[in-house]
Parts: C-alpha cells; structure tokens; sequence
C-alpha cells in the first residue's frame, strides 16, 4: 500500500458536493493538483457515470469523495416544527406542501462503481466506513482519506486504518466533516500544528487557504498538502451558478456563518435571508432537513432569489478572484 500519492503540486480540490462537474474535476487534475468528484448527492450508477466522464477528459489522478450516512430516526415533532419554520419561504416561492423525505442508502453502489472504475483514491466526510468497506477497499489498492475537524476525530482516522487525514479547521467553506459530538471551532492553523504531534499518516490541511501565503503557513506547520475549494470556485471551469460566484467575489471579511438550517449538518456560508431567518428555528437532522430546503434552493436559482440559496464559502472568501484554474493552482505553489 503507497503511503503518499504522487501529485505534480501538493494541492487538493476540495470535493464540493452539488458544485464539481466532470470537466471541472478533469481541469483540477490537468493543473497538476488532485480533483475531487463530490459523489456525496449521487447514487451508485450516478457516480460510475461520473467517474467515467472523468476519466475520458483526463489520465491524471483524481479521487472520489463519499458521506458516510446514518440514517436518522424521524421524530415527527421536530419534522412538524422543521416544515412550521420554511412554510413562509415555500408559500412566498410557490413551493407545493407535500415535499417528499427520504434517505435512500446509495453508498454500497457508490463503493461498487469505484472500484469496477479502478478509482485509487477515495476520501469520507462525516465519518469512518465499515472496517469490512476499509478492508474491502484496501484489498483493492485504493488509498483512503479521511476527514477530522479535531485532534480526536484525526486520531480515530488513523486507528480506522485509512493513508491521510483532512484536517478541516473552522474557516472552511461547504459542511463541516465532524463525526463525534463535541463541537470545536479549531482553525486550520490550530488544528494541523496539533494533530501533526499525534498522527503519522500525511496531513492535508483544509480551510481558508486563499493565497500562496496561506498555504505556506500550513506547509511550514507540517501539512503534506493542502486543500482547497472556495479559491477554485470562482475559476472559469468551475460550473457553480453566476449567483454563486458573485456572492463569492461580493463578499467581505466576516460575511459567512455556520448554519445547519439547509441540510441539518453544520456548514459555512453567506450570511442571508434564509440563514438569519431561520437562525433560532427548529431543523430536522440530516439528510432529512436537506430535502425539506432541496426545492426551496432550487427554485430560488429559478427566481433568481439568492437570498434563499445555501452560497457555501470560507471565511477567507472576499479573497477570491476570477481566473483559470490552472492559474489559480498555479498561484499557490
């Protein structure tokens, strides 16, 4: 089993889930950084479509991010109050009460189609796979990435038996990866500098990691690499809609906050309507609350009405500029 991956530059496309297109990903790796297909949305013959799309616009390494899932126990109370909460923003978008509530399990068909696809590299969000899935996986030559959000969750990665650990710190734009109940709010410069003392396993450093600067620090702290996503997502390859990028580049230091009132995870983003609204709301868990909103985020690109979108970025997003991705990857090393 390789310890390491061999990349032209040490720098992670960070997986952005509902945002990676296929030609984006392709681009990521053609600029010598390692693109991330965000499969955590997808099912099983979803994802293998994906892959393959890739594959045909690049021979470049490229890894496949999946969630790990549990399914949740519906409590019909906090379902009634969650559904209470967005009924205002559903009559004023026009959105039919009944919304349909499922969580389908897909990550059986997601693991099959990444392996009869040969894909090398896989990373988790949201916590470990079965110890069957690691060996299952490891079995089959795949190097295997896990996301920690603390020194403990950083520790349980390595204990599972997975190659490298994400350590996402607090400024990172999209969900947070956290598997274990104590919050912490770390930031990326904290958490690398600690979890490099307990693990042995290569340390991708994640979030808030703009400029060359940025990543240098990491680098210098002891970061293997370093990942990035809200740098990428005003580039010209990546298809994130026009509301998404302007609210990118429009924003201003402290324009983000930590929500859960789009998909009941915690996850950084703009500061909006949609949020402050539903600040002190009830919110079902995930992945229940993220088909509650689903249609809500959907018709708002239909209306044109961003102040209901979930505009995911990092705290360091008002240093975002419009550029290729090849110079934007470029610009870092």
């Amino acid at each position: 089993m390789r310890t390491k991956f061999s990349l032209a530059k040490p720098i992670i496309q960070a997986p952005m889930a509902g945002v990676t297109t296929p030609a984006f990903v392709a681009a990521c790796s053609e600029a010598g950084a390692l693109g991330s297909i965000g499969a955590g949305y997808l099912n099983g013959e979803e994802t293998q479509h994906f892959i393959q799309q890739v594959k045909a616009l690049t021979d470049k390494p490229f890894s496949v991010n999946l969630f790990i899932q549990e399914e949740p126990r519906i409590d019909i109370n906090v379902l009634q109050k969650a559904r209470g909460a967005l009924q205002p923003i559903y009559e004023e978008l026009g959105i039919p009460d009944t919304q349909r509530v499922v969580s389908t399990e897909v990550f059986e068909g997601q693991v099959q189609a990444i392996i009869d696809e040969g894909v090398k590299i896989v990373s988790f969000t949201f916590g470990l796979p079965a110890a069957e899935m690691i060996a299952r996986l490891k079995d089959e030559d795949v190097y295997l990435i896990g996301t920690a959000t603390t020194v403990e969750e950083a520790i349980a990665v390595q204990q599972a038996g997975l190659n490298a650990v994400v350590v996402q710190g607090s400024e990172a734009g999209g969900h947070r990866g956290s598997f274990t109940e104590s919050i912490e709010l770390n930031t990326t410069a904290e958490l690398v500098a600690a979890v490099k003392g307990k693990v042995t396993i290569p340390v991708i450093a994640a979030g808030g990691i703009m400029t060359k600067a940025h990543a240098e620090h990491m680098f210098s702290l002891g970061a293997d690499y370093v990942q990035i996503g809200t740098a990428l997502l005003t580039s010209f390859e990546c298809e994130a809609s026009n509301a998404h990028k302007q609210a990118v580049l429009n924003s201003e230091q402290q324009s983000t906050t930590l929500t859960k009132a789009f998909t009941g995870k915690y996850a950084r983003g703009l500061k909006n309507k949609f949020t402050e609204q539903l600040q002190d709301a009830v919110v079902a868990p995930y992945p229940i609350q993220h088909y509650l909103t689903l249609h809500i985020r959907k018709e708002s690109v239909l209306q044109n009405k961003p102040e209901y979108l979930s505009l995911w970025m990092g705290e360091n997003s008002y240093l975002a500029k419009e550029a290729s991705v090849q110079e934007i990857i470029d610009s870092f090393i």
